[in-house]
């Protein structure tokens, strides 16, 4: 199973990756980075990204769709967000780990370039392989 430097490579691949990132979204902190930033600042940009993703993650409302079952595993019960700015999109997987799932992948995705739906479902499966040590 691939580790953070396999997974960035493999979401640089997709059409339109402009930069990538795994951030812990309660600490802000960069777990690792490649290509561009959209603000030419890894760290800032992962600082800003968590705090959208703790915004999503913490609400009550995207909470309640949360199917109640016993076995339901821990983290958020929001998949990704999805944010769209003229020159492009920004997506927020969240990554379910075994120990809190505190984390997400942050992909930075040219409009005119990118496909928004397969870079969505890709960011999906890259997240579900995803091993963190």
């Amino acid at each position: 199973m691939p580790g953070i430097d396999e997974c960035l490579l493999e979401v640089m691949r997709l059409p339109g990756a402009r930069g990538a990132a795994v951030v812990d979204w309660t600490s802000g902190l960069a777990l690792g980075t490649i290509g561009d930033s959209p603000g030419g600042d890894h760290e800032a940009t992962a600082a800003e990204t968590a705090e959208v993703a703790r915004m999503a993650a913490e609400q009550p409302v995207f909470a309640q769709s949360r199917p109640q079952e016993l076995s339901a595993p821990p983290g958020p019960a929001v998949e990704d967000v999805i944010v769209t700015t003229p020159p492009g999109y920004h997506i927020l997987r969240f990554v379910e780990t075994d120990f809190d799932s505190s984390v997400f992948l942050h992909l930075w995705l040219d409009r005119a370039e990118g496909n928004l739906a397969l870079a969505r479902i890709r960011l999906g499966e890259i997240a579900e392989r995803l091993v963190l040590a």
